[in-house]
C-alpha cells in the first residue's frame, strides 16, 4: 500500500466485521494504509474479496473471511482464517450492523430478532471469539460502532436505537473487566452518514413523515458524516494515541447530540 499515512497501526493485527462496505471498508482501507494487517469479516455476497485484493495490490495486508457475524460458527472460523493468516488480533473494530425503520406496532418479532443478532449478538460472538489471542499477545484495543441512535431516540427506529443502546453499554462493560489485563474498549457513534445504509435509512425516515431534509440534517449536525470521518474516529481509538482511553463513546456527530 506504498508508504503508511504515519504508521500508528504498524505491528497490528486489525478484524474488521461489515469491513467490505460504507464505514467498515473505509476503515479496512484506512487501518491497512497506516500499517495493519487487515482481516475483512463480511457476508460472502459481499465485496470482501475484492476489498482485499485492492489493499494486496496498494502494497498492504489483508484477507477475506467470509461470514455472517450474527452465527456462532461462522464467526469462529473468521476469526479462526485470520488468525491463521497473520497471528493474534489486538484490534476488533465491530462494525457489522443493519437497521430498520417503521411504526413500533407494525413490528414483527422475526425482525426484533433480526436486528439483536446482527447488531448485538455479533459483538458478543466477535469479541468472545478474539478475546483469549488478544490477551494472550499482551493486549489490544475493541471499537465497536455505536450511535447518536443510543441517547437521542428517533422516531420509527425503536428497534435499531434499543441495539445502539446495547452496543453502547457492552463497550464499556467490556472496558471495566478487561481493563486490568490491558484490553481497551470503546465505541464510535455516528450521526447521519453518507453511506447506502444510511441514505437508505434517511430514505425510510421520509416514507413515515420524519423530516430529514437537507435543512433538517443541516439543522441537526451541518451536513452527512463522510465514511472516513468515522474511520479516522475508529483508527484513534484502535491506536496506542488512545492508550488510556477506555470505556468512552466517541460521538462523530458534528454536536448533533451536544444541542
Amino acid at each position: 500500500m506504498g508508504a503508511t499515512a504515519s504508521g500508528r497501526l504498524v505491528g497490528k493485527i486489525a478484524l474488521i466485521s461489515g469491513g467490505a462496505g460504507g464505514c467498515g471498508l473505509a476503515a479496512s482501507e484506512l487501518f491497512a494504509q497506516e500499517g495493519a494487517k487487515v482481516g475483512i469479516v463480511d457476508l460472502p455476497s459481499s465485496r470482501g474479496e475484492e476489498v482485499a485484493a485492492g489493499i494486496r495490490a496498494a502494497g498492504g495486508d489483508a484477507v477475506f473471511a467470509p461470514a455472517d457475524v450474527s452465527v456462532s460458527k461462522d464467526v469462529t472460523a473468521a476469526v479462526k482464517a485470520v488468525e491463521s493468516a497473520f497471528g493474534p488480533i489486538t484490534v476488533l473494530f465491530n462494525h457489522a450492523g443493519i437497521l430498520a425503520v417503521g411504526p413500533f406496532l407494525e413490528t414483527e418479532e422475526d425482525e426484533w430478532d433480526r436486528l439483536m443478532a446482527v447488531n448485538v449478538r455479533s459483538m458478543f460472538l466477535m469479541t468472545k471469539a478474539v478475546l483469549p489471542g488478544m490477551i494472550a499477545a499482551g493486549g489490544g484495543s475493541i471499537v465497536s460502532t455505536s450511535s447518536i441512535s443510543a441517547v437521542a431516540a428517533t422516531p420509527m427506529e425503536v428497534l435499531y436505537d434499543t441495539t445502539k443502546s446495547a452496543c453502547h453499554m457492552f463497550a464499556r462493560a467490556i472496558a471495566v473487566e478487561f481493563r486490568d489485563r490491558n484490553i481497551r474498549s470503546n465505541a464510535v457513534c455516528p450521526g447521519f452518514i453518507a453511506t447506502d445504509h444510511g441514505k437508505r435509512e434517511l430514505v425510510g425516515l421520509a416514507k413515515y413523515g420524519i423530516d430529514v431534509s437537507d435543512t433538517a440534517i443541516a439543522a441537526q449536525q451541518g451536513r452527512l458524516c463522510e465514511p472516513i470521518e468515522v474511520a479516522r474516529a475508529a483508527l484513534f481509538l484502535a491506536s496506542d494515541e488512545a492508550s488510556f482511553i477506555n470505556g468512552t463513546h466517541l460521538f462523530v456527530d458534528n454536536g448533533f447530540t451536544a444541542v
